[in-house]
């Protein structure tokens, strides 16, 4: 163990100091990885004219240092500049972010307020242009940060994430492996899907099957943040709903939702099903939405448009008197994020977003519908694949199979 700092009265406590308690783990990614991300963004620090970077957000911390940080109501920055790349973080963590990040840390304490700031700013110096994530840095920090750092503060945000929305092999790997886990938590809550049990019951043991899966397949992993939505009856309504002990019923409709995190890295599967023989009507909107699921499936290709797969989907649904039910957009990225931080907005199949696939993207295709409680087939219907854009054609990399065909359960 080696701690850079001297021994300390009670009035000599530093504001920051570097502690290197351990050995490197084994990140998620080798130190290629990370260099080359390092090297892309320093390019875009070039052209920007910005002296460093201050990332402030779980997702960009992880994307350039491999360090994801729990928060818990402190903040924690990664600094780049042309020649550094050090992770900040609280003293309450001590030598774990030193031990998964990629480059240095420095760790700030709390004996009294802004260390962190005092942190950054033996980082950066003062003066000059800054890069930070308008989207994620609040107000008040960003005017404590300006002030601290005497610097004028430039968004880096939309530039970090045009990067993060093209994979790496690497990358793309990772997330075969997610979408396989995904599969085999599905496989486990469809098999435990029985008339009395609760909804908490099902996702106990898909959460339990994927842990299992990824703690054998990455031993070096950090066991964190896996969770499954299995939702029934009118709890279907919301693609985020959470999971309750309600008790499955005979012709419940169910949405089965299993979210693996690897390293940071979000995948997901979701599926549509039904507890006993659905009646004509939720057939039918279950075949509805399976039939824009399948066509979207086919749309999602290397120079495809975003805005321009919606439309059709749209006319397919409107075709069949359902658009006034859809409940969001087609699809989203997938990489460094889930539901507590991060989205690639610039890479989502909605009306607003006019990016081009290419080569290396990795994009969902999960149409939902909502038919409100007291009409007929009331539920939530939704199905979810990911596919990974390539130079020639799209890969889908869910093999969990969706439909009435499928998912019925007698």
């Amino acid at each position: 163990m080696t701690i850079h700092t001297p021994s300390l009265t009670s009035s000599q406590r530093p504001d920051y100091f570097v502690l290197h308690n351990g050995e490197k783990a084994t990140l998620p990614f080798d130190t290629a990885e990370y260099e080359v991300r390092l090297a892309e963004l320093r390019d875009i620090m070039s052209r920007s004219e910005l002296k460093a970077c201050v990332f402030t957000s779980m997702h960009c911390v992880a994307y350039y240092s491999g360090f994801l940080y729990c928060s818990f109501g402190r903040p924690y920055a990664c600094v780049v500049t042309q020649d550094t790349c050090t992770t900040v973080s609280a003293n309450i963590d001590a030598g774990q972010p030193w031990r998964r990040c990629h480059g240095d840390n420095l760790i700030y304490t709390d004996w009294q307020r802004d260390n962190y700031l005092r942190a950054i700013l033996s980082l950066v110096g003062e003066g000059g242009s800054i890069g930070v994530e308008f989207d994620h840095i609040s107000v008040e920090q960003m005017g404590k940060m300006k002030t601290a750092l005497a610097a004028e503060l430039v968004d880096i945000a939309p530039q970090s994430m045009a990067q993060r929305m093209i994979k790496s092999p690497a990358e793309i790997e990772l997330i075969r492996h997610g979408a396989r886990t995904a599969d085999i938590g599905g496989a486990a809550i469809r098999g435990s899907i029985a008339e009395g049990v609760s909804e908490l019951e099902i996702a106990q043991v898909g959460r339990l099957a994927m842990e299992q899966e990824i703690a054998n397949t990455f031993p070096d992993c950090e066991i964190r943040d896996n969770w499954v939505w299995f939702q029934s009856g009118l709890n279907t309504d919301g693609a985020h709903n959470p999971v309750t002990k309600r008790q499955l019923e005979r012709g419940d409709i169910l949405s089965l939702n299993a979210f693996p995190m690897i390293n940071g890295y979000y995948t997901a599967l979701e599926r549509t099903l039904f507890l006993d023989e659905p009646d004509a009507r939720s057939l039918e909107i279950w075949e509805a939405n399976v039939a824009v699921h399948r066509r979207g499936l086919e749309l999602i290709q290397p120079g495809a448009v975003c805005n321009e797969i919606v439309a059709e989907l749209n006319e397919m649904f409107a075709e069949r008197d359902l658009l006034q039910y859809r409940s969001f957009g087609y699809g989203h990225s997938f990489g460094v994020l889930s539901h507590y931080y991060g989205r690639e907005a610039g890479l989502e199949l909605r009306e607003d977003i006019n990016t081009v696939l290419q080569p290396g993207m990795v994009i969902s295709m999960e149409p939902m519908l909502l038919i409100p409680q007291g009409e007929a087939g009331a539920g939530g219907y939704r199905e979810h694949d990911i596919l990974v854009v390539g130079d020639t054609e799209s890969e889908n990399i869910t093999g969990f199979p969706f439909g009435p065909d499928h998912n019925i359960i007698v």
